[in-house]
């Protein structure tokens, strides 16, 4: 099946390396299904093969031609950045650096892939022995079925679900930045307080059409301005209601919405005073809802 994708040319099949797989070839491969429905050959290239554009050759080649479509890294001196074969499919596909700000997890596959356990512990700060532990049955059952077949086809269990795994993750990180740039537009930083006692607020307004989950994109578009030492708590329209949902942000003590739980318009507080709902839809009043809620 021949499939043009939006990313660039038009693709007949991905070859990777044969043997035992591993997480950057086959989350590179799940990620290049999620632009090009074909199938996925595991053995050597050829050198015909390798100068076919219409042929994308990962972890595998020694080559790295975004243009030819190979995306090899082994090639890379040994003191490069750890990057592998994902991080080169993550650049082709334009997705990569905010997939690493996204999944935290990217980096640490990065660096397992290239510097190989004892030095991803280290870089951790964890002992080596807590690698293993990191394993699932999980990983294990899909790379061993991956590994265990020369080749993949469109409609066969291993092929289908890696689809899905690369289409899940592609549209992850793009609708989070679409929902962060949406709240990037309307987003405010409130400060509320006098002197030492000023406390920064992030606040999302209600729009037409909704944001959809307003509060997890402003919660990383905390992180994206830098605030996470400033803010607080975030205030956002409520899903289920035509008011606001209030939060701490990390969990600052500062906040214990518990505070608000006798007031009329404040419908939940949770026990534990980490988030609040209200009615209330006045910024004025929001505000003083704050400031009545400070620890």
């Amino acid at each position: 099946m021949h499939v043009r994708s939006a990313y660039g040319n038009m693709i007949t099949k991905i070859i990777t390396h044969p043997g035992g797989a591993h997480k950057d070839d086959f989350l590179a491969c799940a990620v290049l299904l999620s632009q090009y429905s074909v199938s996925i050959c595991r053995r050597d290239p050829n050198e015909e093969e390798l100068e076919d554009e219409k042929v994308a050759v990962l972890d595998i080649g020694h080559r790295h031609e975004p243009e030819l479509n190979n995306f090899d890294h082994h090639q890379f001196p040994r003191d490069h950045e750890p990057t592998c074969a994902l991080s080169l499919v993550l650049q082709k596909v334009g997705i990569y650096k905010d997939t690493k700000e996204f999944c935290s997890w990217l980096e640490t596959t990065e660096w397992f892939d290239c510097r190989g356990p004892n030095d991803t512990a280290d870089w951790l700060g964890v002992d080596r022995e807590a690698m293993a532990k990191l394993n699932s049955p999980l990983d294990v059952t899909m790379f061993q079925a991956f590994a265990r077949k020369a080749e993949h086809h469109p409609g066969e269990p291993v092929w289908e679900v890696m689809k899905m795994i690369g289409t899940d993750l592609v549209n992850y990180v793009k609708n989070l930045r679409s929902r962060m740039n949406e709240v990037s537009k309307v987003e405010e930083i409130w400060e509320l307080g006098e002197g030492d006692d000023k406390i920064k607020v992030a606040f999302v307004p209600r729009t037409e059409p909704p944001i959809e989950d307003a509060s997890g994109g402003l919660a990383w578009r905390i992180k994206e301005l830098g605030l996470e030492e400033e803010i607080v708590a975030m205030v956002y329209p409520d899903s289920r209601g035509t008011g606001y949902g209030m939060r701490r942000y990390d969990d600052s003590p500062v906040m214990d919405f518990c505070n608000l739980s006798e007031i009329s318009e404040v419908h939940f507080t949770h026990n534990r005073g980490f988030i609040a709902k209200t009615s209330c839809a006045e910024v004025s009043r929001l505000k003083e809802l704050l400031s009545i809620a400070r620890a």
